[in-house]
């Protein structure tokens, strides 16, 4: 399983790609906040957007998953187990604010790209979101400068 890559994976490395193509960055490989050895595959960390791109066998995709014959209890505990701890990734990251966008392996590129562009764009604050005079908070209080 050491040889199995579990990060840069041919669908990461596409899909960020196409972000970085589109102007957008981000950061990757970002720890989960609280959760020692976890990482976020891509993170837009001041929208706090937690983007995962799941493998089809590892991670349990309904429509691809395969179940190994042999060994079958072991390889059944191990999956399982894995789709577990996505489940706790993502309540975690969650009520820490974030949003978490997963994704399966087998799904195209362009749209997972494009999704996570719609998502960004609907997240972004608007210009009437923010203050026009600097000095002044969203709220209408003047700051405090001294």
């Amino acid at each position: 399983m050491s040889k199995q890559a579990s990060r840069d994976t041919a669908a990461e490395v596409a899909v960020r790609k196409l972000l970085h193509a589109g102007g957008l960055r981000y950061r990757v490989h970002v720890p989960v906040p609280g959760m020692p050895r976890r990482t976020i595959d891509i993170a837009f960390t001041k929208a706090k957007i937690a983007i995962f791109m799941d493998g089809c066998f590892w991670h349990g995709c309904p429509q691809h998953a395969t179940h190994p014959k042999a060994n079958a209890g072991w390889w059944r505990a191990k999956l399982d187990k894995n789709v577990a701890r996505d489940l706790e990734t993502t309540e975690h990251l969650t009520a820490a604010g974030w949003t978490v966008l997963r994704f399966w392996e087998h799904e195209s590129a362009a749209d997972v790209a494009g999704r996570i562009a719609s998502h960004l764009a609907s997240h972004r604050p608007s210009p009437t979101d923010l203050p026009s005079d600097p000095g002044v908070t969203k709220d209408g209080d003047a700051e405090n400068r001294s």
